[in-house]
């Protein structure tokens, strides 16, 4: 019964965008540094990992209506809705707020919650955790380590080796192909 609730419940919550994601528009490679920046967002960097403070107004400012609402207001996604539940391609996801570089495609698993899942984190500082206990869950919430945007949240039920699964809301992730 219990394995069945999480598996329905994944990472949704009631704070459901229920938004289709756009693509991603106004980024550009800088080749001689190898970052990606975009001109909208001046805290956006792959390279950078200082850590980012900043207020609420400057990130409302900064980022994608979608991806505010998912990042400075813990929302989720629809489940089977965004572009990397299923995802297959080699490279290395990073945050969708500020660049940070979070998770690399070989850690990642077809968990069918409906969001992408990953087994393990690319560096141990490229995230944090925090207790949550919204809606009557006990879960633990992912965070960027950077710039503390929510990400989604991690469970105890992937596979080896590790038997995590950090279940992630594809609108706070940037793929770059690659490995």
């Amino acid at each position: 019964m219990l394995l069945t609730m999480v598996a329905l419940l994944g990472c949704q919550s009631p704070a459901d965008t229920g938004q289709e994601e756009p693509a991603r528009a106004n980024v550009r490679y800088t080749a001689a540094t190898g970052n990606q920046q975009r001109p909208d967002n001046p805290y956006y960097s792959r390279t950078d990992t200082a850590r980012l403070e900043l207020a609420d107004s400057t990130w409302r400012r900064v980022l994608p209506a979608d991806v505010y609402q998912i990042a400075r207001r813990k929302g989720t996604e629809r489940a089977f809705t965004g572009q990397y539940w299923n995802h297959t391609g080699l490279g290395t996801y990073y945050c969708g707020a500020c660049g940070n570089a979070l998770f690399r495609s070989d850690a990642k698993f077809a968990s069918d919650c409906g969001w992408p899942s990953f087994f393990e984190v690319l560096r141990k500082n490229g995230v944090s955790y925090q207790d949550d206990h919204s809606y009557g869950m006990e879960r633990i919430e992912v965070l960027c380590g950077r710039c503390d945007a929510h990400l989604g949240h991690l469970f105890d039920d992937g596979p080896p080796p590790t038997g995590k699964r950090y279940c992630m809301n594809s609108i706070v992730l940037d793929f770059e192909p690659g490995l």
